[in-house]
């Protein structure tokens, strides 16, 4: 059963590479964790700064563990001690040479969605890094978008919520209710379709269940 995931995925993988290709991202597929920490080294320079914001699969790739040993100004807030230095750290990350992110979904026709709380995660996306480094498990593929937003909001916003145990009601139910509430994390939701310029976001998509 294993194997045949992985024949799934790669098929997945081999067509949502091209459809993000012709949408001006940059793109490769790696079968393991292990390649694509190698792929995402390779595309970071030694000496940038490298900011992130919430990136799981990124971690479990060992991409920050690597950053933060080699040759790289790394931007990490899990080092900060006050909420202040943590903010600066956000906002800093707007600048950086590349930044890291995950994916909360990516559509087979090659468009991806992003929820975030406070905004900085997809402000630094949109703009202002001058390198942005998505890694993403193919676990977060879906058909269409439709899906990817219904993803998004369903399945990666309620898991998330689980970490952070604020007082919404998907961290009692576990289902997105559509709240209104104070500390709701689904503040903005984006959809990066096309991008410009060309191959200032790149991919890396792993055949391996990654984040949430």
């Amino acid at each position: 059963m294993e194997t045949a995931k992985k024949l799934y995925y790669s098929k997945r993988g081999e067509v949502l590479v091209k459809n993000l290709k012709k949408r001006h991202f940059d793109a490769v597929y790696c079968d393991t964790k292990e390649d694509a920490l190698k792929q995402a080294i390779a595309w970071i320079p030694e000496g940038s700064t490298v900011g992130w914001g919430g990136a799981t699969s990124a971690q479990q790739i060992g991409l920050m563990a690597a950053l933060n040993a080699g040759n790289y100004h790394t931007l990490d807030r899990d080092q900060c001690e006050t909420a202040q230095e943590r903010e600066k750290i956000a906002k800093d990350c707007l600048s950086a040479d590349v930044f890291i992110t995950g994916a909360n979904a990516i559509s087979m026709d090659g468009q991806m969605v992003n929820i975030d709380g406070n905004g900085n995660r997809v402000a630094a996306i949109i703009y202002g890094p001058g390198s942005v480094v998505v890694i993403a498990g193919m676990n977060k593929v879906t058909d269409d978008l439709e899906g990817a937003i219904t993803r998004a909001r369903t399945v990666a916003a309620p898991i998330n919520q689980q970490r952070f145990g604020l007082n919404n009601p998907c961290t009692v139910t576990g289902s997105c209710a559509d709240c209104k509430s104070e500390t709701c994390i689904c503040n903005h939701i984006v959809v990066t379709r096309h991008c410009r310029p060309v191959g200032r976001i790149k991919f890396i998509l792993v055949g391996e269940e990654l984040g949430f």
